[in-house]
């Protein structure tokens, strides 16, 4: 824990850097980091990592011990007043919960009066947006419009299409008949065969991706050039990644580190 904390303390006012790390190290030790908040009743640190280890644990399971969850958030967010990562995580439980995107707009306004392109953030939304959570196919392409019209270049957020498309890709990928023709197909689409095209001649640029999560970006990519057949490219991507396997997207298919193993064979 003394590691932990020297790493979110050294972060310092890098909201990006330090949200990737509090992500990461909660869901890497949830265990410990609730054992820290215990020791430490009043860290800002301790508060941040317990309320996203149960955020984290939540998402995997389903359940979500809301009342002390959101009272952690809140709490974390009194102790450290000018960080976006506990009001990120209270908007994170507040999806899991089902709360309506009404109910979410305060928490996102403060937010983005932190951190106005906090990845994590938007990410949430996303999913949230999505059938499987409190919208649909239209209000999710509705919401990716509305951001990419005024986000600047070299934004964090800069995945939200490409991770759209790699969950729309998973969505019809259970389904027969037409709809798995479809799916066979997908990348091939002229829409979706554009989006990692133009993303891989970017991303693929030394320096261009700068933000703390861009590995797990490398690692979409990857996987979306993979699955597209487009195996030279999606080499230079697994290049580009440094042996780093982020959980998602490859869990989809199975062990993580197995998936990818076996896409970067494929792909040289």
């Amino acid at each position: 824990m003394a590691r932990t904390e020297r790493l979110l303390r050294d972060a310092g006012g890098d909201w990006d850097r330090r949200g990737h790390r509090v992500t990461v190290l909660a869901g890497a030790a949830p265990a410990p980091a609730r054992r820290w908040r215990l020791k430490h009743p009043r860290s800002a640190d301790a508060l941040v990592l317990h309320a996203w280890a149960d955020v984290l644990t939540a998402r995997l399971t389903g359940r979500l011990d809301a009342a002390a969850t959101l009272d952690t958030c809140r709490r974390a967010a009194d102790a450290a007043s000018a960080d976006p990562t506990p009001w990120v995580a209270l908007l994170a439980a507040l999806c899991v919960e089902g709360r309506t995107s009404a109910a979410l707009t305060p928490v996102r306004k403060e937010i983005a009066a932190r951190d106005p392109w906090n990845r994590e953030a938007y990410l949430t939304i996303l999913v949230h947006l999505s059938p499987d959570g409190q919208g649909s196919q239209a209000a999710r392409r509705e919401f990716l419009d509305d951001v990419l019209t005024v986000m600047p270049p070299h934004m964090p957020p800069a995945c939200l299409p490409l991770a759209a498309a790699v969950d729309q890709y998973h969505r019809e990928l259970p389904g027969s008949g037409l709809s798995a023709l479809v799916a066979a197909r997908y990348w091939e689409q002229p829409q979706n065969a554009r989006l990692p095209d133009r993303i891989a001649a970017q991303w693929l640029q030394p320096g261009h991706l700068r933000h703390a999560a861009r590995v797990a970006d490398l690692n979409l990519l990857a996987y979306a050039l993979a699955n597209a057949g487009r195996t030279e490219e999606a080499g230079r991507a697994f290049h580009a990644t440094e042996n780093l396997v982020c959980p998602s997207p490859w869990r989809h298919e199975g062990d993580p580190v197995e998936r990818y193993a076996h896409w970067r064979r494929r792909c040289g």
